[in-house]
């Protein structure tokens, strides 16, 4: 009898230690983090988990709530705590680190055609790390100016289109045409400088990491990666069409003086136009307008959102086809317009609904194809690089403190000393 007892005392362990992805009789688990926040976004992801799970009996999806501001570290507490969810939502350029260290399945051989032909090379390369594909992306939100559409026309400007964009340098005298007392052309919210400076900068021809044959990255500042910089800069220290108050900013914080008439335009990710339709006071009227355009035309850097499955998950090919049931086309297209953003998919970004002039939608699709990866997508060490060199050296050139030639060598040797470390 003690034997016995023993051996179902074992038994019990067990089962108390299995996996919940485990298959005992019952359907498979999956949990799924969104990073979802907007209502609309929120309320999508969980219909679509809700009709998965009505439709597939034998894998049974839990949405669990994850966030933009604490998913790094999060993620890598889960990773190394054996306790990541199975399939993991976050951005491509959050992903290098987590593939790199193993964290991450290698989708290559799971991916399904449809889901590899729709979405374009570009795309993927922002999920390729090495010979592997780590993450699929689906979201992708370029950088447009939001514009108060009276104040824009009442100064007898050019508006610009995608066909025929503002330069850097006309996007500078305009910012100057529409300030005046107490009001600015343009108003830079540059809390997080480092992503919208570098994206932006592709525009220009800057690219500030460059890839030597042996596959070591360094920084290198050249002429390109000084445009977008000098003329923030300028804007505000020269010539005054940019407040300096904004600089520490986040882009929700801008919004009220955008709308006070304080600034007449202001640099924000396509997304911000749901806030601004929910917020801005009545009789305001405001348009999308293309970023600038330098020698490179309107192209731009994007860090896509992605849905990647954990190098843990006993079960990757469910995960695999719950992500792909997630962006089929029309699933794709109802993510896109509950997040405000513009799907990776080419039959999700022809369908009507995204090609509307209403809310600027139309502005933001015609630019989908200059879209590229975003310089810093693929380099390890990345995150240090930014919160630890980049950020405060941006921060200060843009206030004031610093020139450019201490930006540059700051930029150069202090990150090719972090980024060294990650490439022994």
């Amino acid at each position: 009898m003690r034997t016995l007892a023993k051996a179902l005392a074992a038994l019990l362990l067990l089962a108390g230690c299995s996996s919940p992805g485990h298959r005992d009789g019952g359907p498979v688990t999956l949990r799924f983090q969104s990073l979802a926040w907007q209502q609309e976004s929120v309320a999508v992801n969980k219909e679509l988990v809700k009709e998965w799970n009505a439709t597939h009996p034998d894998v049974k999806v839990e949405y669990v709530q994850g966030s933009w501001d604490s998913v790094h570290d999060q993620l890598l507490t889960s990773f190394e705590g054996g306790e990541a969810p199975d399939v993991v939502h976050d951005a491509s350029d959050d992903l290098a680190d987590f593939a790199y260290g193993g964290y991450l399945a290698d989708l290559t051989g799971l991916l399904p055609a449809r889901l590899r032909s729709d979405i374009p090379r570009d795309s993927w390369r922002t999920a390729t790390f090495g010979s592997g594909v780590y993450g699929v992306p689906f979201l992708q939100e370029p950088r447009v100016l939001i514009a108060d559409a009276d104040r824009l026309r009442a100064a007898r400007v050019r508006i610009p289109t995608p066909a025929h964009p503002w330069t850097w340098a006309e996007f500078r005298q305009v910012a100057k045409k529409l300030s005046g007392p107490g009001r600015y052309g343009v108003a830079w919210p540059l809390k997080e400088p480092v992503s919208a400076t570098l994206n932006l900068s592709l525009s220009a021809g800057g690219r500030l990491f460059h890839r030597g044959a042996d596959g070591r990255v360094t920084v290198r500042f050249t002429d390109g990666d000084a445009v977008v910089p000098r003329t923030v800069h300028d804007q505000v220290a020269v010539d005054r069409s940019a407040p300096a108050s904004t600089l520490g900013s986040g882009g929700s914080d801008t919004l009220p003086g955008f709308f006070g008439g304080r600034y007449a335009m202001v640099p924000l990710g396509f997304s911000y136009r749901q806030q601004i339709v929910q917020q801005a006071p009545e009789g305001f009227h405001w348009e999308v307008l293309p970023a600038p355009a330098g020698a490179e035309g309107l192209t731009q850097g994007v860090s896509p959102q992605t849905l990647s499955v954990a190098a843990d998950c006993p079960h990757k090919k469910e995960a695999v086809a719950f992500i792909d049931f997630l962006l089929r086309p029309k699933n794709m297209v109802r993510l896109a317009l509950g997040d405000w953003m513009l799907p990776t998919g080419t039959r999700a970004l022809a369908d009507p609904a995204l090609h509307t002039t209403e809310n600027g939608w139309a502005t933001g699709t015609a630019l989908a194809a200059r879209l590229r990866p975003a310089p810093a997508q693929s380099v390890r060490g990345y995150p240090e690089w930014k919160d630890k060199v980049a950020t405060p050296a941006y921060q200060e050139y843009y206030s004031g403190a610093i020139g450019l030639a201490e930006l540059r060598r700051r930029l150069e040797r202090d990150g090719n000393l972090v980024l060294a470390r990650y490439q022994r």
